[in-house]
């Protein structure tokens, strides 16, 4: 009897021992979604607010959901450096290296807006960066193309795009100036560096009734982000929304 029960007791032992243990692999193997909750929602929250009283800008519809829900479920943390909750979902510009930044969330939102992504629609993002900007598209978009000239950006974007199964972006090293021919042509093109003017390339492979998104003026000071929409071959609008700060648009050396 007392063997009986020694081995009924080393029975419970492991299979107590076993749950242990696969609770604390639950806890390692939680989902990333699961963490920065408080500090996501609190962002979107800040969003709205924003979006509420800039009426003049996104019209009485404001932001669309598609794009706060995108914004929602987006981890943002996994995108810069720190990887903190804190300051990942703050709504400011955060530095990630190189001289390059991945702009504020409130920023990101309305270019996205201003793009009027649809689920069918392929879209061209010049200036990876992190990748985070891509990875809101990519909730939106049937297809993202994105460029990005800095090699060492350009790596890190691609491995954490593939890490969290973005399997519908695609990321290639180079000018984007010249754009991306060979995926388009592109129904909403977003550019995340201030330039003079748009890239003529760029307003080439945009689709009749595309548009295009991107800060429009001198580096290192306040830029005009600007909304180019292609009315008809070789026909254009433009107009003015924002004042923006963004770096500057990087070109090859050849």
């Amino acid at each position: 009897m007392k063997a009986l029960l020694l081995v009924f007791a080393t029975v419970v032992l492991l299979v107590l021992a076993m749950a242990v243990v696969a609770r604390e692999a639950t806890a390692q193997d939680a989902p990333q979604d699961a963490q920065c909750v408080r500090e996501r929602a609190a962002m979107v929250e800040t969003i709205r607010t924003y979006a509420r009283s800039a009426a003049g800008v996104l019209g009485q519809q404001g932001l669309s959901e598609r794009v706060l829900e995108a914004m929602a479920q987006t981890l943002r943390h996994l995108f810069i450096p720190e990887r903190s909750c804190s300051v990942a979902y703050a709504d400011r510009p955060i530095p990630i290296g190189l001289g390059q930044t991945i702009s504020q969330p409130y920023v990101v939102a309305l270019m996205t807006q201003l793009a009027e992504v649809a689920p069918d629609h392929v879209v061209l993002e010049v200036g990876t960066g992190s990748g985070y900007q891509a990875a809101i598209l990519a909730r939106l978009a049937q297809k993202v193309c994105t460029i990005e000239i800095i090699p060492q950006l350009a790596e890190t974007a691609a491995k954490t795009l593939r890490d969290l199964a973005y399997d519908n972006v695609s990321v290639r090293l180079g000018d984007g100036y010249d754009g991306w021919p060979e995926c388009g042509p592109f129904d909403a093109i977003v550019v995340t560096a201030a330039l003079g003017q748009p890239p003529p390339p760029l307003i080439e492979q945009l689709k009749v009734g595309g548009r295009l998104v991107m800060p429009v003026g001198p580096a290192y000071t306040t830029q005009q982000l600007t909304v180019v929409e292609k009315v008809a071959p070789g026909k254009t609008t433009t107009r003015t929304v924002a004042l923006v700060r963004f770096v500057p648009f990087t070109r090859s050396q050849n």
